[in-house]
């Protein structure tokens, strides 16, 4: 079964940047490609129960196991060494994803406390947009009875676009709830 969230993009999102852009082709508009979730543990990752209570959460929230990603130098004024652990990583593509983004933007959002919107500065010179969460309790999946200590996420949308502009009308149009900038 086909996403809501896709047949939402491809039935009705995708036309209309067609025609506000002025593409010649549906394809040569923006579109999501992946969505990166990022943890980072630190010193942590080394406590193999802080890192298999990690990983669980994660796991309940992207729907897919995570690795864990290692250290790639020794840097002694942050007490790491070389291929120790150093955080988690999850790759979400194709329905995952597009599932994923629905939860987030309807569910997971929403229930941030003093929550004023995503920064529209966030995006890199592709046209991906990076952001990060404080709490990984936001997420209805995770048990906050069971979670340890409150971690924080980081979440890269990769978007193949043109422009900026043009990854940012796409998630606009997907409802993320983006700041209003005010001109003084």
């Amino acid at each position: 079964m086909e996403p809501r969230l896709k047949n939402l993009i491809i039935n009705e999102i995708n036309p209309s940047l067609k025609e506000k852009f002025g593409y010649k082709s549906q394809y040569m508009g923006p579109r999501i490609e992946k969505v990166v979730l990022n943890m980072g543990l630190g010193l942590d990752g080394n406590d193999t129960k802080i890192l298999s209570s990690c990983q669980d959460d994660l796991a309940s929230i992207s729907g897919q196991r995570p690795i864990v990603t290692k250290f790639r130098k020794s840097i002694a004024n942050f007490k790491t060494r070389k291929n120790t652990n150093s955080g988690l990583k999850v790759t979400l593509r194709k329905n995952k994803m597009y599932e994923f983004i629905d939860r987030l933007v309807n569910i997971a959002l929403p229930r941030i406390k003093d929550f004023r919107g995503l920064n529209a500065n966030a995006f890199d010179k592709f046209g991906n947009y990076t952001f990060g969460i404080k709490e990984q309790i936001i997420f209805p999946e995770v048990n906050f009875d069971k979670v340890d200590k409150i971690r924080g996420l980081d979440i890269t949308i990769v978007i193949k676009s043109m422009d900026k502009k043009h990854s940012f009308e796409l998630l606009k149009k997907l409802n993320f709830p983006f700041k209003e900038s005010r001109n003084n």
